[in-house]
């Protein structure tokens, strides 16, 4: 049923420690709440976050596009390689 090469068992593990990570990372991120005092506050938030760039909601955001690409490109690899089997 699985007939999995070494290679191919290896990705396939990286793959679900990958999913898994990008889930963690995506659930840890706080909501982005921008209701009516979204509104309001709009220029003040503008004015504050120039330091958004060193908050740890900033690092996730830069870690979930890494982890996605990596994801992305390890599942393409995945299916070629089975594809050519």
């Amino acid at each position: 049923m699985f007939d999995l090469t070494v290679p191919e068992f290896v990705l396939a593990l990286a793959q679900i420690v990958i999913a898994v990570s990008l889930i963690a990372i995506v659930l840890l991120q706080s909501g982005k709440r921008s209701g009516l005092s979204g509104a309001i506050a709009g220029v003040a938030d503008t004015f504050m976050s120039k330091n958004k760039a060193r908050t740890w909601d900033a690092r996730l955001a830069k870690a979930t596009k890494w982890v996605a690409i990596i994801f992305i490109l390890l599942t393409l690899v995945l299916m070629l390689m089975r594809r050519n089997a």
